[in-house]
């Protein structure tokens, strides 16, 4: 779907096939002021809003939001039809215009419509419930863009009919010149935030087959390339020399062999701080010997979830063009069984100089993030930001709601909540006793790599904790979050993409 904006409401007689126009209970209400409407919005018609208020009256249409309205416009305009999309009663937020957004490219994909307008009433530009005009133009662009998302298939039909559609926003009333280059720049914003999400979930979509860890580095790569940043591949002969244990016990069971992805985004020389984002790379994980139960085991092709959150990140740091310097850290490889896999009961060496009992093979996440925090912190990073589909136990306690997070600094984990809020991805803290690190230790190592299943997702982040030092460090399990089971808000059923616009904001606010 092809997004555009303008600044001044279109003639009458543009044809549009469709007419997407906001709408709130109060606008629909008996008591509903008669204020001036531009001459193409379809509530300037009194046939049009009669119908639209008897409606709202007997209750089918209760201008709540996401909820859809389509009317025939039978000539009245030049447009065939006008969908209404309801906003609430109450102040509009930023995550209501990501919604409204999603369900204006739903709107326009369900119609089949080759040309569709979303028309902007003054009060969503000129100031809504504190939101920033810039905000708000970018909230809605992301949820456009994220709306318009569609999975792709491999089919066998080549003659597979693909809806094309354009979809121009444009603001109504008479926006000042302030007003419209804010929200210009806003709406370009989210159009990047969304479309680097939407790379993000489409990455997360390759089979395991396809996306393999070179097939990983690759795109990072190109994406290096694209946005001007510099790349270093780590191939399994450079990890061996540079002691990377936890990378190289994970994926030398595979034939696909392990990388460790580096790539470096310098916005502010001037600035001894470099944030670190280090993002879990496991292109698929059978569990190892540790075996996975079979259903369910397909979606094991997002477990590099992590990875395409700091991937895209970057992508929005760098098509910003953020003051800020960056070193965003990929350990990635495939976690198989074969003759040459690491086993239970194996002690290996990280790249830090700890050592790690292996008491299970699915916990190999936490293994290549070990030696991503030391890797990232080998060059330069002075905090850091891990995300990682890490544990079955944060989705037992959050489900697909919110993200579980954990840091060992306070201000440092607030900046991430007031991030996310910003973006409208939940997340919520987990417990970071000291009860929970003590049930690492080890008989045979300096720790081992789990202790079962209660307090899961706290032990698995304080196994991360070991490899920080004394650096501020966030973690962020989006296991629950990062592909779901059923469609909501913005989000698609399957992969999600999250995390990579609240790390990018979190960057951008500093």
């Amino acid at each position: 779907m092809k997004i555009t904006f303008t600044d001044t409401i279109q003639e009458q007689s543009q044809p549009w096939e469709l007419l997407v126009r906001p709408v709130t209970a109060a606008e629909l209400g008996q008591e509903s002021a008669s204020e001036k409407l531009d001459a193409a919005d379809p509530l300037a018609l009194p046939a049009v809003k009669e119908a639209m208020q008897e409606r709202y009256r007997r209750g089918s249409f209760k201008a709540s939001p996401e909820q859809t309205l389509s009317i025939p416009l039978l000539g009245l305009l030049p447009n065939s039809t006008a969908a209404f999309i309801g906003l609430g009663g109450g102040a509009v937020s930023a995550d209501d215009l990501r919604r409204l957004g999603a369900a204006a490219a739903r709107e326009v994909r369900s119609q089949k419509a080759a040309s569709a307008c979303l028309l902007l009433p003054t009060a969503l530009y000129a100031g809504i419930g504190g939101i920033e005009t810039g905000d708000a133009a970018a909230a809605l662009a992301e949820g456009l863009v994220l709306g318009a998302y569609e999975r792709s298939k491999t089919i066998s039909e080549e003659s597979k009919k693909v809806h094309a559609a354009e979809l121009q926003c444009q603001l109504c009333g008479e926006p000042t010149e302030e007003q419209t280059a804010i929200w210009n720049e806003g709406f370009k914003r989210g159009v990047t935030a969304g479309e680097a999400v939407v790379w993000a979930r489409d990455l997360v979509h390759l089979p395991g087959s396809v996306l393999t860890p070179e097939a990983l580095a690759e795109e990072a790569e190109q994406l290096a390339a694209d946005y001007d940043l510099d790349c270093e591949i780590i191939d399994e002969w450079t990890a061996q020399e540079q002691g990377m244990g936890g990378l190289l016990a994970v994926g030398k069971g595979s034939v696909h062999p392990p990388r460790m992805i580096v790539l470096h985004y310098e916005g502010d020389p001037d600035s001894e701080e470099k944030w670190g984002l280090v993002g879990k790379g496991i292109t698929f994980d059978t569990g190892g010997y540790s075996l996975k139960r079979a259903p369910g085991m397909e979606e094991m092709i997002g477990d590099m979830g992590g990875a395409a959150a700091v991937l895209a990140a970057m992508r929005i740091i760098g098509s910003l063009k953020l003051k800020a310097n960056v070193v965003a850290v990929i350990p990635s490889a495939e976690n198989m069984i074969s003759e040459r896999a690491y086993k239970p009961g194996d002690v290996i060496t990280m790249m830090n100089g700890l050592t790690v009992e292996i008491v299970n093979t699915d916990a190999e996440g936490r293994l290549v993030l070990a030696d991503g925090m030391t890797t990232a912190l080998k060059r330069g990073a002075t905090k850091l930001v891990d995300v990682a589909t890490l544990t079955g136990g944060v989705v037992g306690a959050l489900g697909e709601v919110a993200s579980g997070i954990m840091s060992n600094d306070e201000t440092f984990r607030q900046q991430l909540e007031e991030a996310a809020l910003r973006t409208g991805e939940r997340v919520w803290p987990l417990p970071a006793f000291k009860e929970y690190r003590r049930q690492l230790d080890s008989d045979a190592a300096d720790l081992k790599n789990g202790a079962g299943r209660e307090g899961a997702a706290s032990i698995a982040g304080m196994f991360i904790s070991a490899f920080v030092g004394e650096k501020p460090w966030l973690h962020i399990d989006i296991a629950g979050t990062s592909w779901i089971s059923r469609a909501r808000g913005w989000e698609g059923k399957g992969a999600t993409g999250v995390m990579a616009r609240t790390l990018a904001e979190l960057v951008r606010r500093g």
